[in-house]
């Protein structure tokens, strides 16, 4: 969908549909959208009363102009009341407009921008952000594809004023965006096409395109440097594991040095410690934290920060094999420390290990964010809508926590409770992979914390909100790119920080 913008007035925007915001708890349009109400002889007024338009957010009504105004049609897209609209609001209501014109066979749309108290940067980011998630599909495989799309987005700006702002924004948008549905496009291939290799190939192309440096190490490369944890898990599976370094240095010094790992298991049957036929279904998106670190380093050349950036994935599958690990073996990672294998299904956190050990004793981060469908326990505790945040470092969480509500990603925070690491002991080892049921996102996290030491560290268990069964707001079925907003956001400002 390319982007545009338009120094002209609403009444002479063109295109197949004209998108206006409306508000609830108001008696009347506001100004703007009156002035077209005016044009249309009250048409548009007429079917606000007929379709009972509240101004509810997301909620729709259109009108043909029957050639009163340059635009086939407006739609009238809610925002809620004027004192709830944020740059989330607008997200969705962008999308939700985009989709209905789609759908409705607009080739063309031209749009106000939404949300009058927004600075016209932060309306035109978001509107860019949720036009872009919203119109996103996934029809790779598909025979008979939906040959309805809107192939331009116009952003009208009345007094021509705005132009460097609403330019700025939208490159954002669009920036964001396609990063979050690069992401997307990844989780959704099945698992027979994204392997390790795959996902090792992918950075090949990012390093190129991008002029980042890359580290692919193999099995061989991996023994060496003692990820007996990483390799357990992979030691099942016909295909390579593939650990994998991609580094975004910028032009002048760094002010800071950041790691970013996601894991990237390409899939879970659960090993030994077999997954059910339901639960293995959707396991091809357990590397959607692969994905998103994918997705933001591809995006930092384009943004230019003055951060150093790491971005590291231990790939791998996780298989039943006459060589896959069993219950009750034992594996050293990277910094020396045993692990009882508990369960083979908790394979994640041993992957996160060695890649969060690796990170302390190669990188030397300043502070390390990991991103996981780690477990199903914050389905349990938070559902499919709301991410669990824990950490070692609370001024990190929190800013952190900051940049996912300026994204819009829900994110709560959950204690690591020092007492609860007694849960994670073992007869043979210094740890065991998994503690007893209760708790379980929390044991997870506290046996991760035993590997960043003493960097500042925050981890994302995204295991509930990387992939959908419904539509959602931004997106249809299948991978969401949780995350990878949130990360930017917070990259950009940690570029502003001091």
């Amino acid at each position: 969908m390319k982007l545009a913008i338009e120094a002209r007035s609403l009444l002479q925007a063109e295109g197949d549909v004209l998108v206006v915001g409306g508000y609830a708890e108001e008696n009347r349009l506001a100004p703007a959208v009156a002035a077209l109400d005016r044009a249309l002889k009250g048409l548009l007024s007429e079917v606000v009363r007929t379709e009972k338009f509240a101004g509810k957010p997301e909620q729709i009504a259109y009108v043909h102009t029957a050639g009163r105004l340059p635009a086939k049609r407006v739609l009238l897209v809610g925002l809620g009341t004027r004192r709830e609209v944020d740059a989330e609001r607008v997200r969705r209501a962008a999308a939700a407009a985009l989709r209905r014109a789609r759908d409705l066979g607009a080739r063309i749309v031209s749009t106000a921008l939404l949300g009058d108290g927004l600075a016209p940067k932060v309306s035109a980011q978001a509107l860019a952000e949720g036009a872009l998630l919203g119109a996103y599909t996934f029809d790779r495989y598909k025979r008979e594809k939906n040959e309805k799309a809107v192939d331009e987005l116009r952003v009208v700006d009345p007094k021509g004023r705005q132009e460097a702002a609403i330019k700025d924004g939208l490159r954002l948008g669009e920036l964001f965006a396609g990063a979050a549905c690069f992401a997307r496009d990844l989780v959704n291939e099945p698992a027979n096409r994204v392997t390790p290799t795959h996902l090792a190939k992918v950075a090949v192309e990012i390093a190129r395109d991008g002029r980042l440096r890359l580290k692919v190490y193999d099995r061989a490369d991996c023994q060496k440097l003692g990820m007996g944890a990483y390799l357990g898990v992979a030691q099942g599976s016909q295909e390579p594991p593939k650990f994998i370094h991609l580094t975004y240095t910028p032009r002048g010094r760094g002010r800071r040095k950041i790691a970013i790992i996601g894991k990237g298991i390409t899939f879970d049957s659960g090993g030994l410690d077999l997954k059910t036929a339901d639960g293995m279904r959707t396991m091809k998106d357990d590397m959607s934290g692969a994905a998103a670190v994918l997705a933001i380093m591809r995006s930092l050349p384009a943004l230019g920060l003055p951060l150093e950036v790491h971005g590291l994935i231990a790939a791998t599958e996780n298989m039943p094999s006459g060589t896959a690990q069993r219950p009750g073996d034992i594996v050293c990672a990277l910094n020396g420390t045993t692990i009882e294998i508990g369960n083979t299904d908790a394979e994640g956190r041993l992957t996160l290990a060695d890649a969060l050990a690796y990170a302390v004793k190669e990188v030397k981060p300043q502070e390390i964010i990991d991103l996981a469908t780690l477990t199903s326990a914050i389905v349990v505790a938070l559902g499919n809508l709301c991410s669990g945040v824990m950490w070692n470092d609370k001024p990190l969480a929190d800013r952190l926590l900051a940049a996912a509500e300026a994204a819009g990603e829900r994110m709560w925070p959950l204690p690591l409770i020092d007492e609860y690491k007694e849960l994670l002991k073992s007869d043979v080892a210094d740890l065991n992979n998994v503690g007893p049921r209760g708790g379980g996102a929390l044991t997870a996290g506290i046996f991760l914390r035993e590997f960043a030491g003493s960097t500042p560290w925050v981890h994302l268990d995204i295991a509930g909100t990387a992939f959908t069964e419904k539509d959602l707001p931004l997106g249809p079925k299948g991978g969401t790119g949780v995350g990878v907003r949130t990360l930017l956001t917070y990259l950009m400002e940690e570029a502003r920080r001091r």
